[in-house]
């Protein structure tokens, strides 16, 4: 009996929360959220479900893991230059290296914002479990750890303190509601008929844009013929230094 329970410790103390969760991202970008379920996580790690409650209590909290690991990851992008805020004790900042400093930090929102882009892309049940925890669970791991991790690129940018919250959370909501919804396009894309690609769906929907009531829809029929071969990494950031672009040009001294 004490042998058998030594095995067991063993058995525990080898399957790591940080093993568990990685196999629930893998299960998660294989068979979605409704296939991740204890019985097949114990499978796939070929243990028993006591040593998985072990370390994780339930589904929720195991998607809550989940979406941090690969959040984490996400928006590790390195030490910059622009994480760094100006205490009120320090010298003051020479303009030309506070230009510097402020292109760094803009350079840091863009890969901050880039991986998580990525991410969402890698990752296709990512965007509703962000949504998830943004809204209902804003005390957890990934919304402070985003916050974060845009926060303080904002924090090193020409914005008084008083705006650091706004600003964040403008930058926060763009970014996550334009990859969730490059996210959604490319699920849908993945349902058309066998043969048909990108650039054919595009090519429709340009053209049936084209086809609109002149009268009704003017700026839909104008802007139409940019639909075809148009980049959604490239166009997701373009969208993240107008954002950048609005900021600088609000908080501008």
């Amino acid at each position: 009996m004490a042998t058998r329970t030594r095995r067991s410790q063993r058995r525990t103390q080898a399957l790591s929360r940080e093993r568990i969760v990685e196999a629930a991202v893998e299960l998660l970008d294989t068979a979605g959220e409704s296939g991740l379920t204890f019985r097949a996580l114990t499978e796939r790690l070929a243990t028993g479900p006591g040593a998985i409650y072990w370390h994780v209590a339930n589904k929720e909290e195991l998607l809550g893991a989940a979406t941090d690991a690969v959040v984490a990851a996400a928006v590790a992008i390195g030490p910059s230059a622009a994480t760094a805020t100006t205490s009120p004790a320090a010298p003051a900042t020479p303009p030309a290296e506070e230009a510097g400093a402020a292109g760094s930090a803009q350079d840091g929102v863009r890969l901050v914002a880039l991986g998580l882009f990525d991410a969402i892309v890698r990752h296709p049940w990512l965007a509703t479990q962000l949504a998830t925890q943004l809204s209902r669970n804003p005390w957890g791991t990934v919304t402070p750890r985003i916050f974060e991790s845009i926060g303080r690129r904002v924090s090193a940018l020409d914005v008084p303190e008083s705006s650091w919250f706004t600003v964040t959370s403008a930058l926060v909501h763009y970014i996550l509601g334009a990859a969730g919804q490059n996210a959604v396009n490319k699920a849908g894309a993945r349902t058309l008929a066998p043969g048909v690609d990108r650039a054919e769906f595009l090519d429709t929907v340009s053209t049936a844009w084209e086809e609109l009531d002149p009268d009704e829809y003017p700026f839909t029929r104008a802007v139409a013929e940019q639909i075809r071969g148009h980049d959604d990494r490239e166009q997701f950031l373009a969208g993240v230094d107008l954002v950048l672009a609005g900021v600088t040009a609000t908080h501008h001294r």
